[in-house]
């Protein structure tokens, strides 16, 4: 989940605008570094060998946000004018911190940042341990108390984003020792909540601040958002005497967002919401989290209305974007991966090579694999693994990035598998075949290897991979069933068996169900299996929209088990539902779905006979559920096209009437091309002609 602050930030500065009555933080709230209010005359807080220098660097900076383009040029100005100020150091620190991109651009910003912390430290001891309840005792201070709260707020990122948590842990001490009255920018006992919460999965051996287990970090952590309260409760005794009435309502806010996070995280679902309801109706109220929480939850469209709102509120600087790439997953269990796919594209395009670009990809090959696009999955996947992501402002580590990485990468080696049976229908006579199939099926064994020597060291996986969905899983619940399927069947039977019975979360007990189910398959024991698939399909808490994907599995899963039990008829229903629910899945699902065809135009016969010799049930019979498919071709000479649609039992489009280029030099190419886009793979998207050359 993600660690947004900004907004909050403007709640606090606000209120000491309130207390000044000044506009001199009115250019730069989120920075609150304009010049000293003018209705108080100001004292000497400047050393008095360096005070006429000093005051000039102070009058140069008013206007001057360290987040803007002339921070850069300004410091250089105010570092020439007094190096020993702690000011042009800052304002380089910060520049350097906006503009940084990776571990380089975050370790050029240290420098300054650290020599700005020991400078300030050095010159204005007296200023930053002030605590009063006096106006014009806490006046001369109060900016001081800013500016050191923000260089260490963006030394600590700069920490955090190199992955050097010791050192954020260190600096977090250090600024509690000043045990200022308002925190502003760095309210530390909520950022070693977070810093704890963000490496929970380690130990006291790699890190000495942690814990000896998930558990008890994670009640560290909450420890110390208890501490923060503790301590704006304790400080209102003197803030109640120079800030607004109600200016601490502001400071709770931030310890209920990382409740919020906890919560979520260890699935206390009632507390969850009852801090996200203290935040709610606020600026601050964090769509993006309480979206991710509403998924984990179940409730999909309440997610995606979440994410959306998200999406108008993300600061747009240099981090992943959690809602584009957890509505990329919506996306998928709507059956609609071609709007994850034109989303994934547009967030790549946007931000480029920035931090969040490999997630992107994974979000892009994870939807071209539901739109059984497998040769772009697989190009989108080998982006993601090549590309080194800095995790920014996330708890989605580089070992929750590997394993998407490498789970996309299975998926895809199963799919090529499945795919030789269903591009040629005499598979097992084909001696060509049977070698790629086996050497795949290597290829695929020594990838669940790799990924099961990985998954043993996860300490996590009881909470974000058994729980099928979790606010730190970053695959879809779906595959997870890659990753258990050829492993100790009755294990996880008895695992789900119990998650089915005691997870408290009423709409994500029907996803056990039907794991449950499918184990049974495995076990060989088909009537069990159908009598659980036959209770999912009648449980009212399925949303037809949202959960496209959930129910195209149960019809899987039911028309497997009408061909073990050999009934006919039950499977052509069941396979008729699964091509009309999401018909992507069929060419990877060993099942053979039934379809008429109609030809014509001034027809390829090449292109039409490697079609028919796919693994499709060409049927005739009007009697045998089945959809209809249409290729009428056009063109003459090499290059001509295939006008193409296919239509449900009603005339409804299931695939939409597009138009295909294919070349006659390779017209059997065209004919296997075909037999997927009747599947609706690749092809149109949201009325955009999507023509190909083969």
């Amino acid at each position: 989940m993600c660690c947004s602050r900004k907004k909050l930030i403007n709640f606090i500065v606000a209120a000491l605008l309130l207390l000044c009555g000044s506009n001199a933080y009115a250019q730069d709230t989120q920075q609150a570094q304009q010049a000293q209010p003018q209705i108080l005359q100001p004292t000497q807080v400047h050393p008095a060998s360096k005070m006429s220098e000093r005051y000039e660097v102070d009058a140069k900076r008013m206007g001057v946000s360290t987040n803007s383009e002339d921070a850069l040029p300004r410091s250089r100005e105010f570092i020439r004018i007094d190096s020993t100020y702690y000011v042009g150091w800052l304002y380089e620190g910060a520049y350097k911190y906006y503009h940084a991109a990776d571990f380089l651009g975050y370790k050029n910003a240290v420098t300054p940042l650290e020599t700005a912390l020991r400078q300030i430290e050095r010159d204005y001891r007296k200023q930053l341990g002030t605590r009063t309840a006096e106006l014009m005792t806490y006046y001369p201070a109060y900016k001081f108390q800013i500016d050191y709260t923000m260089i260490a707020m963006y030394l600590m990122h700069c920490y955090s984003n190199m992955e050097e948590p010791d050192k954020v842990y260190t600096l977090l001490r250090r600024v509690l020792k000043w045990n200022f009255q308002r925190e502003y920018f760095m309210d530390a006992y909520n950022f070693l909540g977070w810093t704890v919460h963000r490496n929970r999965f380690y130990t006291h051996d790699k890190y000495k601040f942690l814990k000896n287990s998930i558990d008890e970090n994670e009640q560290l952590a909450n420890r110390y958002l208890d501490s923060q309260m503790r301590k704006i409760n304790r400080d209102m005794v003197l803030n109640a005497h120079i800030f607004q009435p109600g200016y601490e309502k502001g400071d709770k806010l931030s310890v209920y967002h990382y409740k919020c996070i906890l919560y979520s995280y260890s699935f206390n679902i009632d507390s969850a919401m009852h801090y996200f309801n203290l935040m709610r109706n606020t600026p601050v109220f964090p769509h993006n989290n309480f979206a991710t929480f509403r998924a984990i939850c179940g409730d999909f469209r309440e997610a995606e209305k979440e994410y959306k709102q998200a999406s108008a509120q993300e600061s747009g600087d240099k981090r992943l974007q959690e809602w584009a790439y957890y509505t990329s997953i919506l996306d998928i269990y709507k059956g609609q991966p071609k709007s994850g796919i034109e989303l994934s594209k547009d967030m790549i395009l946007a931000n480029g090579s920035t931090p969040g670009f490999g997630w992107y990809n994974i979000g892009l090959a994870r939807c071209m694999y539901y739109d059984g696009q497998i040769r772009e999955a697989e190009r989108y996947i080998n982006k993601a693994a090549e590309f080194k992501e800095v995790h920014i402002g996330t708890t989605l580590g580089q070992s929750i990035y590997d394993f998407s990485v490498q789970l996309d990468k299975l998926m895809n080696l199963e799919a090529r598998w499945q795919r030789q049976e269903f591009e040629n229908k005499n598979w097992w006579y084909n001696p060509v075949v049977l070698s790629n199939m086996s050497k795949l099926l290597g290829q695929k064994y020594m990838q669940q290897f790799l990924i099961i020597n990985q998954f043993a060291q996860n300490p996590e996986r009881d909470r974000v991979i058994y729980k099928l969905f979790s606010t730190e899983s970053t695959v879809s619940w779906d595959e997870i069933w890659y990753l258990i399927k050829d492993f100790s069947t009755q294990f996880f039977l008895d695992r789900f068996k119990k998650e089915a019975a005691t997870d408290n979360r009423k709409y994500i007990r029907k996803y056990f169900q039907l794991f449950i189910a499918k184990l049974q398959m495995k076990q060989g024991n088909y009537t069990e299996a159908r009598k659980t698939l036959d209770e999912i399909l009648q449980n009212p808490d399925i949303d037809r929209q949202y959960e496209k994907l959930f129910i195209a599995r149960v019809y899987e899963a039911e028309a497997e088990c009408a061909r073990e039990r050999k009934d006919k008829t039950a499977y052509n229903s069941w396979m008729y539902r699964l091509c009309l629910e999401y018909p992507q899945l069929v060419p990877n699902s060993g099942l053979e779905p039934n379809m008429q065809l109609q030809v014509s135009g001034d027809v390829d016969n090449k292109v039409v006979s490697r079609l028919k010799a796919c693994s499709i049930n060409w049927v005739t019979n009007s009697a045998i559920p089945s959809l209809s498919a249409y290729m009428i071709f056009k063109g003459q000479g090499e290059k001509r096209r295939i006008e193409y649609y296919v239509l449900d039992k009603e005339g409804n489009y299931v695939v939409p009437r597009q138009t295909c280029l294919y070349s006659t030099r390779r017209s059997e190419d065209a004919g296997v091309d075909m037999a997927y886009r009747l599947f609706n793979i690749g092809g149109k998207i949201a009325g955009n002609e999507a023509d190909k050359e083969q």
